[in-house]
């Protein structure tokens, strides 16, 4: 079959002899739980477009969605080392910078963790060209997907129509085609459930306190009472009171003064927002619902946020508490659908797919600034810039180290001695012989030295000696000039 001029398989295989239908019965399919036996006939049942109308569990779906679609998704190589480094490639970079024709990547993977989060499954379809390379991906709606294993134990997905992602009739793809990320497979491995499984009720209780409030606002007077007559009334004259009642005290008249006569009197017969506790159920019902997904409830709007502002240890803590398992679980589906697993290796590189945490688990700057100060002994200048996206500059590519520091090699000769702490073993005595020796030649070399200065002296002396004769004779000569005239 082909998919808007692209294979969708990779062989013509033919189906397999005894393929069944998963039973998801017990899991959230399609859209309906019931509480207890016969809630759909009372009409009590939870229904997902219901329960995401709270708006804590809005939050919370749209919160961990967004949180992950904000993060570039890129493709990595692994080096010899270990080391994992950002990479391109045609066959693979481009459907994660554009996975379909219709959808950004945020989009693609705020709808994928959409569908996810509320239905507990999500389904991707895998587009491919002639090569058999995968160049679109397209999220396909959970109710028009059904998981089903054959005979021999093979995984098939059954697909209905659906004109968004080209798929022009029903008809069914071995697991090689979808991409199938699942969360809390209770019942079955293939079937997923979502927490909507576990809050649903909370989130239907705080829609209804919601609505009971909104009535109580907009009701006439104090909500669900009775006038009263001691005497008996006809249905007319009763429904005339309750007319003149909500007339004069309902809607824009509520808290007006009542006055009664011919014997009226009004009972109450519903508790008031206070003895009610609103808030308190309220807030009960969005902790349980934040409890389900894993989102601490001050970044779902309930509740303050804690007395620690340090913003990277609250941002870690939502991270490991609540996104890394789905951001482990895309990564490791991505890896495994575009063919770049583990173990695999294209042209003799091993690739993966991963997201790109500083978007997520971004510090403030002065944190920030402390922490790349920090590590100077770790990252060279020019990475600690490129964290916060400046240039490189000449001589930055150095690990920067002060002097009195060791290398690692040094301090591995060190350690290798039998007693690396312990004080210097005594000298043999060849050693005391080969020190007498350096002794008496630097004895004879202060000799040599003492020598020299004896000898220049002495000629210095005797420079100067003949100096002053030759001075003397000067003088003499002069004289005997003189005694002449």
């Amino acid at each position: 079959m082909r998919l808007l001029g692209f294979e969708i398989t990779r062989q013509k295989a033919a189906l397999p002899t005894g393929l069944s239908s998963v039973d998801s019965s017990r899991g959230w399919w399609p859209m309906i739980r019931e509480p207890f036996t016969g809630a759909w006939q009372r009409n009590l049942e939870v229904r997902v477009e219901t329960a995401v109308s709270n708006p804590v569990l809005f939050r919370c779906i749209s919160l961990i969605s967004g949180d992950i679609a904000k993060m570039r998704c890129r493709l990595v190589t692994q080096d010899e080392h270990g080391i994992w480094s950002e990479s391109d490639n045609p066959a693979f970079s481009p459907v994660l910078r554009k996975p379909n024709r219709y959808q950004n990547r945020i989009q693609f993977f705020q709808t994928w963790m959409q569908s996810k989060l509320t239905f507990g499954n999500a389904y991707v379809l895998k587009a491919r060209d002639n090569r058999q390379v995968v160049t679109a991906l397209y999220v396909l709606d959970p109710n028009q997907v059904r998981p089903m294993v054959g005979a021999d134990g093979s995984i098939w997905y059954q697909l209905n129509g659906d004109n968004l992602s080209g798929l022009q009739e029903a008809t069914v793809v071995p697991a090689s085609e979808i991409i199938h990320d699942r969360w809390n497979t209770l019942f079955h491995p293939l079937c997923g459930l979502s927490p909507i499984y576990a809050c649903g009720l909370a989130a239907i209780q705080g829609s209804a306190i919601q609505k009971n409030s909104t009535s109580f606002f907009q009701n006439g007077a104090q909500p669900g009472g009775i006038l009263t007559h001691p005497d008996f009334i006809d249905e007319d004259v009763a429904k005339e009171y309750a007319d003149r009642w909500k007339a004069k005290y309902g809607g824009d008249n509520q808290g007006s003064i009542a006055v009664l006569g011919n014997g009226l009197e009004y009972k109450p017969i519903a508790v008031n927002s206070v003895d009610s506790q609103l808030i308190e159920q309220l807030k009960w019902t969005g902790e349980a619902i934040c409890g389900a997904f894993g989102v601490p409830a001050y970044m779902a709007g309930v509740g303050t946020a804690p007395l620690n502002n340090n913003v990277q240890t609250l941002a870690e803590l939502y991270y490991s508490q609540c996104v890394q398992i789905h951001i482990e679980s895309v990564e490791l589906c991505l890896d495994d659908g575009l063919g770049v697993g583990i173990g695999t290796k294209k042209d003799g590189v091993t690739y993966g797919v991963e997201f790109d945490l500083d978007d997520l688990l971004r510090m403030d700057s002065a944190s920030q600034m402390e922490a790349l100060d920090k590590g100077k002994n770790i990252l060279t200048p020019n990475e600690a810039r490129l964290k916060l996206n400046l240039p490189p500059k000449t001589g930055g590519d150095a690990v920067l180290r002060q002097q009195q520091d060791y290398s690692i090699e040094a301090l591995a000769k060190r350690d290798a001695l039998d007693d690396p702490f312990g004080k210097a073993a005594p000298a043999s005595p060849v050693a005391d012989e080969s020190a007498n020796d350096n002794a008496e030649l630097d004895e004879a070399r202060a000799a040599a030295k003492a020598a020299q200065a004896s000898v220049k002296a002495a000629a210095e002396a005797a420079e100067r000696v003949a100096r002053e004769l030759q001075q003397e004779k000067a003088l003499r000569a002069i004289e005997r000039g003189l005694a002449h005239v």
